[in-house]
């Protein structure tokens, strides 16, 4: 049997030993050297002045006066002078100078820059968890997850993998604005959506690109698509192309209309017509919006709706008809009688309805 530890080299009592109490001190020794482990610094070199008893210290390289030739080693003072001790691997060490933790591992006292949880940490990745699901909760109100980057050009992003293959990450990859990325194999990827950081506006390969895009499964921009903002609201048009509301609804002097976005319009009002000769009564209409010669031909209709000449003629015995071919601006109106008989008189005025169809662009 060996005389000591193999862990904390501490030694044994052994049968028939004379003063026991002083292999056992040493061995009482060892263990309140190294349990609970806290050293005054790593890496020390030069032996303190006064030490105190229970003083600590993990060597450096180089290490001088009464550490000479003791570089690696732990040293000790037991009240009277050094108790040297040669760390294993695994051992862990407070350090009073530095305000951290350290592990032994391959020679050297290295800091717990890592921590795997059910799975291997490395230098990259240093926390790792393995598990079926990662709890954060809150301590007794909100909770908040922060991924800090150095600078705007720096990534703080989350990426989702498929077996260690990339399939999508969103953060602030490269700048300031917020993005979402995907990747169908690790290798291309496509912006999928980015939120402007100045001014909170969407962009990106899942949004309209065009007013004529419409790809199947893209988002709606606002100012390319139509909703109840903008389906009655002034429209307009460049190049054939509408940039407005879906329809606009208005009125002025000359009538009411209703213009369309793909360029319809319609125009309606009640116009009265006066006496212009014995034969007709008649009066000129200026259309609440100008048309333009287009795929609609402008017509227009005429509504016989009251008439205050008296019960003859009778309203079943005019005819009312527009002078000639309708101007893109105005149409002229007439009523006549159909039987010609009775001329209408001086003062003999009729309301009509009256109604165009044509185009605005």
């Amino acid at each position: 049997m060996p005389d000591r530890s193999p862990n904390l080299d501490m030694p044994f009592l052994i049968p028939s030993q004379a003063q026991k109490h002083v292999t056992h001190n040493e061995a009482l020794q060892h263990l309140d050297a190294v349990v609970q482990l806290r050293v005054g610094a790593f890496g020390a070199t030069l032996p303190p002045a006064a030490p105190e008893h229970g003083d600590c210290y993990a060597l450096g390289t180089g290490a001088s006066g009464d550490w000479a030739g003791q570089d690696g080693s732990l040293a000790y003072w037991d009240g009277t002078g050094w108790l040297f001790l040669t760390p294993v691997a695994g051992w862990r060490a407070w350090g009073q100078a530095e305000g951290e933790m350290r592990v032994y591992d391959d020679g050297d006292w290295r800091t717990q820059g890592h921590l795997g949880v059910n799975t291997h940490a490395d230098t990259t990745n240093r926390l790792a968890v393995a598990s079926d699901a990662t709890l954060l909760t809150h301590d007794g109100a909100g909770h908040q997850v922060k991924v800090n980057k150095s600078s705007s050009a720096d990534t703080a992003s989350l990426v989702f993998q498929s077996n260690w293959s990339g399939r999508a990450e969103m953060g602030l990859a490269g700048q300031d604005n917020w993005s979402i990325k995907v990747s169908p194999d690790g290798a291309g990827w496509t912006e999928a959506l980015t939120i402007d950081a100045t001014t909170g506006v969407a962009s990106g390969a899942a949004v309209q690109a065009t007013p004529q895009d419409t790809t199947p499964g893209r988002l709606m921009r606002a100012d390319y698509g139509y909703g109840p903002g903008n389906i009655l609201s002034t429209v307009g048009q460049s190049a054939g192309t509408p940039t407005g509301g879906v329809m606009e609804r208005g009125s002025n002097a000359n009538g009411e209309y209703i213009k369309f976005a793909d360029g319809t319009v319609e125009c309606w009002s009640a116009l009265n017509l006066t006496y212009v000769i014995p034969s007709k009564l008649a009066a000129l209409w200026t259309y609440p919006v100008a048309l333009i010669n287009g795929v609609i031909v402008p017509n227009a209709l005429l509504n016989v709706s009251s008439y205050n000449a008296g019960a003859t003629p009778p309203i079943n015995d005019l005819t009312g008809v527009y002078a000639g071919a309708i101007d893109v601006g105005s149409c002229y109106f007439q009523l006549f009688r159909n039987t010609g008989a009775a001329d209408f008189l001086a003062g003999d005025q009729a309301q009509v309805r009256v109604r165009v169809l044509g185009r605005w662009f």
